[in-house]
This record gives structure tokens, sequence and C-alpha cells, in this order.
């Protein structure tokens, strides 16, 4: 992707090197997620983004009442929208080892397909609502929404995960974050 103006590279940031502040909020992403991605070392430049971001996404797994699969349909439908690379890739990791996408919606997911599980459809389209009209949704998908079993509770836990993404997306795309080791087997 080009952007319309070359961005120095932040430098990514490794615990060895960390400031106090730094160190603190990436010993709390370890601790979270097992390893520090790629993609924490550069937020990190700015302790309180990365803060935020891990906030935010430890919010949405632990207080939305979607499944771990629905979670990354919603984690994959916002990053594919906004072409972010690390996350799709990111997220297809999670959705094949850990959250239980079936494979058949993963790969529909990724390819741009049709997906044939009509409740996580449900869920992939209202996060693709939201995300692109940024909270002012077309009724009918909000309805069909609702059809599928989902509550007004879960368009709030949407818009959460939109803005975990946002924060993730933009910056992996301002800063062209590579794709970790782990997630390259779904890069894009």
């Amino acid at each position: 992707m080009d952007n319309f103006y070359t961005f120095k590279k932040l430098t990514s940031i490794a615990l060895e090197s960390a400031d106090v502040t730094q160190t603190e909020v990436l010993e709390r992403a370890k601790k979270q997620v097992g390893f520090i991605p790629n993609m924490y070392g550069t937020m990190v430049n700015m302790p309180a983004f990365l803060d935020t971001y891990l906030h935010g996404y430890n919010q949405f797994r632990t207080q939305s009442d979607f499944t771990p699969a629905e979670q990354e349909v919603v984690f994959l439908a916002i990053s594919k929208q906004n072409g972010c690379h690390y996350c799709m890739a990111a997220h297809s990791t999670l959705a094949a080892n850990y959250s239980k996408v079936p494979k058949d919606v993963l790969t529909a997911i990724r390819s741009g397909e049709a997906i044939n599980d009509s409740k996580l459809a449900a869920v992939y389209a209202m996060a693709v609502e939201v995300n692109d009209s940024r909270g002012r949704p077309n009724p009918d998908i909000v309805e069909a929404f609702f059809k599928a079993g989902f509550g007004e509770k879960d368009l709030l836990a949407i818009i959460l995960a939109v803005s975990v993404k946002i924060l993730s997306n933009y910056s992996n795309h301002l800063f062209d974050t590579e794709v970790d080791e782990m997630f390259s087997a779904y890069k894009v």
C-alpha cells in the first residue's frame, strides 16, 4: 500500500531497551498474550497508545457476549475492510488455531466469498457495516443481526472492536509493521 507521505519508521522498542513506563506496559502485554508482537514494539513508543489498545482488546474479549469464534470474525471483518495485512495475518492465525472459527468460514472471509454459517455471516456483515458506516448502520443489516440472535449490547461490543482495530490497523498502516513469524502462514 502506498502512503501519500513516506513516514520514518518508529523504532521498535524491545523490552530490554524500554524505559520504565514502556517496560510496565510491555510486561503487561507479554503477560496478556505470551510474547511481544512486532505491533506492540511500535505502539509502545507512546505507552498510552499501547495501554489503551491492550485495555480495549481485553475488555472486548472478556466483556462481550460473543463466542471466541464470533469475536475473531468481528476482528477479521474490520481488519479486512481496513486493509490491515498485519491484523489479517494475526487474527487468521488466532481463528485457525485458538478461536475455533470453522476453516471454511476463515477461507471465505480471507477470499471475500459468502460465509455459509448464517450467524457468523450476520456478525461479519454487522462489523463491516458499523466500521464502514462509521456508526450509522443500515437498518436492514441491523435487523438481520437481531434476527440472528444478537442484541443492542452486541452492537456496543462491535463499536468497541472497531475502536480497538482503528488503533492497531491505522498504526500498522502508518509504520508498515512487519508480520511476526508466528503469523506468517496467513500473511497476505
